[in-house]
């Protein structure tokens, strides 16, 4: 049984082995950095014992019980995924990749599919990127499919084959940052490297009531410190899974569990009521309205033209497949689509466009209107970094979710 908490204690520290060699030493706000009263640990005789390490303060003779309430609690709560059923590090990077920004429902589904088509990262390290893309195609964030080949070609090239197990090898690798680094090793490796993610940043600010924008980076490195002080070394994968999961299921960012919690007498935040206000809100980035106005030139044949664009729009639609199009800020679209295409693949008459249902598609802080125009052709252009595919089946190449509310829209249409 876990021991009580009352709601005057301070903050709790892991106090456990050094700061990872990552992690800024600037002490945190309040109580670091300073010798803690007697008053603080009322449930501990001798606290002289107990020195303040980072944001986090739990007395070291219970550091024990709450990581096992922690461990324990994931034993027998935690979600039956697919790739918490294995030790290889390829289908754990696998995940992990997928997992960022994006949610677990809609990666389940991805991730199947994909280790289907590249079983191994041999297959992916030989594979053509537009097959890559096509089974990454409606996941987003396509620049992780990207890295995640180059990276798996220099894992054959330069490790054998195998995921490396030196942590700075790790993240030499394209598109291996710290977390995924950290994550990898640890559960596939049992390497002592702690993750620190959003969900664990939570659990942690929680945890010791830490106030302010937590992504600031002098608290982002004193977060990283914390979480390598807390881990479990006899068990690293098993307690970052638990941290990150007790993120995602139970200290979510609104309405916390908190009466679920393992670990809520230790609570800071909610010994205070204050669990549902931490962490402050991030500053977001202004959104940006943008308006693409695209042509579907079809032919008789119910053929299309994709193109794809390295600059420009393409970025827009990811730099994959895309249709025809251009960013505008006229009030009349037509008059400048139709004026792109004859410029561009010589085909003119603003008559001819046809305007379709218009579709709304976020792209990080961009919200943006897809203005699409069906446009019937006899014979369909020819055009460098282009290609002829029937419309119902562009699915067959890697195209964005822009691109396909596009295509449906005309498919709606005719």
């Amino acid at each position: 049984m876990q021991p009580s908490r009352g709601a005057g204690v301070s903050p709790a520290v892991f106090a456990a082995p050094a700061p990872h060699k990552n992690a800024g030493e600037r002490p945190a706000p309040q109580s670091i950095g300073r010798q803690a009263h007697c008053s603080d640990f009322r449930s501990i005789p001798r606290c002289a014992k107990i020195a303040p390490v980072s944001l986090l303060k739990i007395p070291a003779p219970e550091l024990p019980t709450f990581r096992r309430g922690m461990l324990s609690w994931f034993a027998n709560s935690k979600r039956d995924l697919p790739w918490r059923r294995t030790r290889d590090a390829y289908r754990i990077w696998l995940s992990e990749v997928m997992l960022q920004q994006t949610r677990v429902a809609a990666v389940l589904p991805y991730y199947e599919r994909f280790l289907a088509a590249f079983p191994n990262v041999q297959a992916l390290a030989r594979a053509r990127i537009d097959r890559v893309l096509g089974n990454w195609s409606g996941l987003g964030y396509y620049s992780r499919a990207r890295n995640l080949q180059r990276a798996a070609k220099e894992i054959v090239a330069r490790h054998a084959g195998n995921f490396p197990r030196e942590y700075e090898a790790a993240l030499a690798l394209p598109g291996i940052g710290r977390y995924t680094a950290a994550a990898v090793l640890s559960i596939a490796y049992d390497q002592p490297h702690a993750v620190l993610d959003g969900n664990v940043a939570r659990v942690l600010a929680r945890i010791g009531a830490v106030r302010g924008e937590l992504r600031a980076p002098a608290t982002w490195r004193k977060l990283g410190a914390t979480a390598q002080e807390g881990l479990d070394r006899n068990a690293p994968g098993e307690w970052n899974q638990a941290m990150m999961e007790l993120g995602a299921t139970v200290c979510t960012p609104k309405s916390p569990r908190c009466a679920e919690c393992p670990v809520q007498n230790w609570c800071r935040a909610r010994a205070l009521g204050i669990a549902e206000k931490l962490p402050a809100a991030r500053k977001k980035r202004a959104t940006v309205e943008v308006t693409l106005a695209a042509a579907v030139l079809l032919d008789p044949r119910g053929r299309t033209l994709l193109v794809r664009q390295p600059d420009g729009d393409g970025a827009l639609f990811s730099h994959l497949w895309q249709f025809p199009a251009l960013e505008t800020t006229g009030r009349d679209l037509g008059a400048s689509l139709a004026a792109h295409l004859r410029n561009k693949f010589g085909v003119g008459g603003k008559d001819i466009l046809t305007p379709l249902t218009t579709a709304r598609h976020t792209v990080t802080f961009r919200n943006i209107r897809l203005e699409p125009y069906l446009v019937r052709v006899t014979r369909l252009p020819r055009a460098t970094e282009a290609c002829i595919v029937a419309l119902a089946r562009i699915r067959r190449l890697p195209i964005s979710n822009a691109t396909q509310k596009i295509a449906d829209a005309a498919i709606a249409f005719k």
